[in-house]
């Protein structure tokens, strides 16, 4: 069965898509970066709870405070690309659930009163915002270098508060020369899929 996404889209979103270690110095605007938000917005989280935070690096005294925690194989990716997101889970989403679930008064009291349940859900539905903020890079037609290789903690003293989690910074511009590494081998669908 094909898919009805056409070769080219399957292509940029996902066979030809890369992380990207290099970029030109093509400025990447807030008109892309907006564009991405209006159509990765729709993604699904369980009750629609947008835990998903995003911090863009764009001033030199800014990226210089974010390379000084990236891992040391990271600082030259970060320091030269054209944008940084700062991804991250907002612990306190349930108090923006009365705008996003009106039909469902008292939902943040009910499920999400207590922080620890926040933190889990909340991490768990930013993961999932995340994965579609790149595809929304790439549909861009930009790469993103997402990546975890950095002190987390020194991160989220940096550029956040207390209620806001980093979960990834990812490197965001057009590829530049020798961006890629080799490919990693995928697992095969009989490796990943059971019918029971």
């Amino acid at each position: 069965m094909s898919l009805v996404l056409d070769s080219a889209a399957q292509d940029l979103l996902f066979r030809e898509a890369r992380t990207a270690n290099t970029f030109t110095d093509e400025p990447v605007t807030d008109e892309q970066v907006q564009a991405i938000y209006d159509l990765v917005k729709y993604g699904p989280t369980a009750f629609n709870q947008n835990p998903l935070r995003i911090t863009l690096v764009r001033s030199p005294e800014a990226r210089e405070r974010l390379v000084r925690h990236m891992a040391e194989g990271n600082r030259p990716k970060t320091a030269t690309a054209p944008l940084v997101a700062i991804l991250s889970t907002d612990h306190e989403f349930h108090e923006e659930l009365p705008k996003l679930m009106p039909h469902a008064p008292g939902l943040a009291e009910t499920f999400f009163s207590e922080h620890p349940v926040r933190e889990a859900a909340g991490s768990l539905n930013a993961a999932l915002q995340a994965g579609y903020f790149i595809v929304g890079v790439r549909a861009a037609g930009l790469a993103a270098g997402p990546m975890t290789g950095f002190d987390f903690d020194g991160v989220q003293k940096e550029f956040l508060d207390a209620d806001h989690t980093p979960l990834m910074v990812v490197n965001i511009g057009k590829p530049g020369e020798d961006a890629w590494f080799p490919r990693s081998p995928r697992l095969a669908y009989d490796e990943v899929v059971t019918t029971v």
